[in-house]
């Protein structure tokens, strides 16, 4: 590979969107590769920089890039843009993959996708002008499944008890929820049931891929599950028990519990178990980016 952002010549061109189709079909032609496979490529890649070898490891996470690319069609970006920064970030991750770690290389070079398309859509999403705290990233990047959860679906503002919810379950202020959902309501999302083609023929929706699970990423999925929760229990390790009791009934519980019952648990304020909760989520951050960091993996939200 001559550079990070120079894709392999094997790669389909995107083109237009109009062309999104055809190159979904195109990169489902490329073959999956065997662990042993897998491994023997990214050695050859990373010891004698063999460019074939890369090649192949590119073209056999494509699909993997389409898939997560997808989840992030609701910014109202174009989707062949979105795949392509996916692909450039894929191709870091094979850059760096190192396979004698032990794990696959799509459960590596995931992180790579999410961060190089989370990375682009906050450069041209020019609506939501963000980028500068780690909260309002976090926000841009969550509301949408937390108004989900809780069918806050109106186009204006959300309830007051809506904003209180959101803010508190991921340890933001309210006002910083209200703004960042109207400056979202304003930019609007791309209907899939929109025309791509000027006769009327061929909607976006009819370019998604197949829903079924992809070989690849089950595999990413599955190991994926087991290293963060290893990444988890290690770095629960950098609280205190109080600070661990609070968080784990707020965030990891299957029924959390609210902050009046922790309240009267601890005989303080509910203000005060949502500052606990927000500084222990903080330090766990951290700490698991730290461990990530060790690890040679990337411990992104």
């Amino acid at each position: 590979m001559a550079g990070d952002s120079n894709l392999p010549a094997t790669i389909p061109s995107l083109g237009t969107e109009a062309g999104l189709n055809r190159y979904l079909s195109e990169i489902r032609k490329f073959p999956l590769l065997t662990p042993e496979e897998e491994y023997m490529l990214a050695k050859r890649f990373s010891e004698h920089g063999d460019p074939e070898a890369a090649a192949r490891l590119v073209t056999s996470h494509l699909r993997l890039v389409a898939k997560i690319a997808m989840g992030y069609r609701g910014y109202g970006l174009p989707v062949n843009e979105l795949i392509s920064e996916g692909n450039i970030g894929l191709m870091q991750g094979v850059k760096k993959f190192e396979p004698d770690r032990g794990f696959r290389l799509a459960t590596y070079a995931m992180w790579w996708i999410r961060a190089s398309i989370q990375e682009f859509i906050l450069r041209t999403w020019s609506l939501v002008k963000i980028g500068t705290t780690a909260n309002q990233k976090k926000l841009f990047f969550n509301l949408r499944r937390m108004k989900a959860r809780i069918n806050a679906f109106e186009d204006g503002d959300l309830k007051p008890e809506d904003v209180t919810k959101i803010a508190t379950d991921l340890g933001v202020t309210e006002d910083e929820v209200v703004s960042m959902n109207r400056r979202m309501a304003m930019g609007g999302d791309t209907s899939l049931n929109v025309s791509f083609n000027e006769d009327g023929e061929g909607q976006w929706q009819d370019t998604l891929p197949s829903t079924a699970p992809l070989q690849d990423e089950e595999v990413a999925d599955s190991q994926e599950r087991v290293h963060r929760h290893a990444m988890l229990i290690e770095a629960m390790e950098e609280l205190n028990e109080r600070e661990k009791h609070i968080l784990t009934e707020r965030r990891l519980a299957e029924e959390p519990k609210t902050l009046e019952e922790l309240s009267q648990v601890y005989g303080v304020s509910r203000e005060r178990v949502r500052q606990i909760e927000v500084r222990a989520f903080d330090k766990l951050q951290k700490a698991m980016m730290k461990i990530a960091q060790g690890n040679g993996t990337l411990a992104l939200a």
